[in-house]
């Protein structure tokens, strides 16, 4: 990888964890326009498909403090961030074999 990409990429993930830490405390405690349309629809909420590791972006037993939505986010920011570099390898890889 090239300084530039390198920087690029760096300059990226800083600002991605600067989001996620300001992201708990600057986000609105009334619900999103789905929630808001769902509620106003009375749908009965139904049973999820799969359980989420993170379930409203907080940590298990953090659930009432902001912070454990900062942990939240900062972990699913650089997993998400390593499993697209994973991709990419794979990817280039894959397009170095076939050429």
């Amino acid at each position: 990888m090239n300084t530039k990409n390198r920087n690029f990429m760096i300059g990226g993930l800083v600002i991605a964890i600067i989001i996620a830490i300001l992201a708990p405390f600057l986000a609105s405690s009334n619900p999103d326009g789905l929630d808001s349309t769902l509620e106003g629809l009375e749908v009965p909420e139904s049973e999820a498909a799969f359980e989420s590791p993170l379930p409203d972006y907080a940590i298990p037993g953090m659930e009432d403090n902001p912070w454990g939505g900062v942990v939240a986010l900062i972990g699913g920011t650089i997993l998400v961030l390593l499993v697209a570099l994973g991709l990419a390898k794979v990817l280039s890889k894959n397009e170095n074999d076939t050429q």
